[in-house]
């Protein structure tokens, strides 16, 4: 979708449940579909799923559930690093009643080891789907393999970590859009209903010229933040990527892997991307037996071409207070784009610049100062489950869908603010798009027996960034 687009890709079921216009009809009736494979009759999408970590199988559940209303979408093949990742995440789709008559992956259809994308992208036909939830350090080498083979793409967030990826990524999506091919990038928030109505008001005038927005993902240690020295029971390369959120290479670290979203939810509302970032961050006291690459806090202040601003709070650390929430402050008026996580956002608009709590679920009196607010009732459709039906429909229905260049520039943002705090510097768009430092060259070549683009020392310790003594790259 574009920066002024809401949601147009939903389908019946999803109107319904937001309460917006009803269709008598469903978006698809008399629509004659094409074939989606056309070497076979079949209508079934095939998905591979490469990744079995947490994310991966939520994508699969996320794509399985269209299956009901949009026709029949079945799990074939997955791929992973570990036997026991997959073999876990095969077990408890299936256990699932729900989901295990869509489950069909026999064990010559899993694949074990970093070739096993290529095996698994092969059981499929063009026009089936690859899902791609890896560390996006793999991102590129899985995508061209995909465009090569005619297949579809779901792919998580961040798309890349560094900016000579950015830029390889860019050219292999010209490809893909040549191809047709229709991809997803997991920022599901830009499929929420609440926040693309949200953001057609803002960007029609509601609150005036945005002047400031605020955004905070405050949280206690999560995923794989903060890592302890590899115990030996691994290769360096397999503990990293067993702990990915730790390490810059194969993430971007926590900073890209989750403050990406309140970044681009911004930027929807804005309508406009940042042209430069200042940031501080730092490594506090938590135990300084920690190898990982992350600061414990960061501040970014985004600066977008009119001057205004974006300011991001970040925080991993025990026992503070928490929030992940995101703010708009125009010259008429303010608005909350995202109030406590995900979904649902509660956005709604205020004529005044303080943003007051909203009501509970189920109603309540509203602030005389509040305009306008999504209505909560009926629950706001989950984000997740739309970005897999507009993915779903849209190859059902051969219409242009591609969110490449959209997640590239979001992921390119994120890393502009991190590169400033972890080097102290003022970064622009410019100079993270064109920077030389790919942090993991050769991803591509890597086997179970390789050792990791980023070797510890003997101590069993990580480059870590340190702000004003490396000036020109983050470790």
């Amino acid at each position: 979708m574009s920066s002024r687009e809401t949601p147009s890709e939903l389908s019946r079921r999803s109107v319904l449940k937001a309460g917006g216009a009803v269709a008598t009809t469903s978006a698809l009736a008399g629509i004659t579909l094409p074939h989606v494979h056309a070497a076979n009759d079949d209508p079934t999408i095939r998905l591979a799923l490469v990744g079995c970590g947490g994310r991966g199988a939520g994508a699969v559940q996320n794509a399985l559930k269209t299956s009901t209303e949009q026709g029949p979408v079945k799990l074939h093949a997955m791929a992973d690093v570990f036997e026991n990742n997959l073999e876990s995440k095969h077990r408890a789709l299936t256990a699932r009643e729900d989901m295990a008559r869509n489950v069909d992956v026999p064990p010559e259809r899993r694949f074990i080891g970093f070739d096993g994308f290529r095996n698994a992208i092969d059981t499929l036909r063009p026009g089936d789907v690859a899902i791609f939830t890896t560390p996006c350090a793999f991102r590129a080498v899985h995508y061209e393999y995909a465009i090569e083979k005619g297949v579809n793409v779901f792919m998580e967030k961040p798309v890349t970590p560094d900016g000579p990826t950015t830029k390889k990524m860019f050219e292999l999506n010209k490809k893909a859009k040549a191809k047709n091919l229709k991809v997803g990038v997991g920022l599901m928030c830009r499929h929420c209903v609440a926040r693309g109505e949200l953001a057609k008001r803002v960007q029609d005038g509601e609150i005036g010229d945005i002047i400031n927005m605020r955004a905070y993902r405050m949280q206690g240690p999560i995923g794989s933040c903060f890592s302890k020295p590899n115990p030996g029971d691994m290769s360096d390369l397999m503990y990293q990527i067993k702990r990915f959120h730790s390490f810059l290479w194969l993430s971007g670290g926590s900073f890209s892997d989750f403050f990406i979203h309140n970044i681009d939810e911004c930027c929807w509302i804005k309508g406009d991307w940042p042209i430069e970032a200042r940031a501080t961050g730092g490594r506090h006291y938590r135990d300084p037996d920690h190898i990982d690459q992350n600061f414990d806090s960061y501040s970014v202040e985004y600066t977008f071409g009119d001057g205004s601003k974006l300011y991001l709070d970040g925080r991993n650390i025990a026992g503070c207070q928490q929030e992940f929430a995101s703010f708009a402050h125009g010259s008429k008026g303010s608005a909350v784009i995202s109030e406590k996580g995900h979904a649902p956002s509660r956005a709604r608009i205020y004529k005044g610049q303080v943003i007051h709590r909203s009501a509970r679920r189920g109603g309540g009196p509203t602030h005389p100062d509040q305009v306008w607010a999504y209505p909560q009732e009926p629950r706001e459709p989950n984000p997740y489950d739309l970005e897999w039906e507009a993915l779903i429909q849209a190859i059902q229905t051969d219409t242009e869908h591609n969110e490449v260049d959209r997640g590239l520039k979001a992921s390119l943002v994120t890393s502009m603010g991190r590169m400033a705090a972890h080097t102290g510097q003022v970064i622009t768009y410019d100079q993270i798009l064109n920077h030389d430092h790919e942090f993991g060259p050769g991803a591509g070549k890597l086997t179970l027996e390789s050792d990791s683009p980023l070797m510890p020392d003997s101590d069993g310790r990580y480059p870590i960034p340190q702000p004003g003594i490396k000036q020109d790259r983050e470790y």
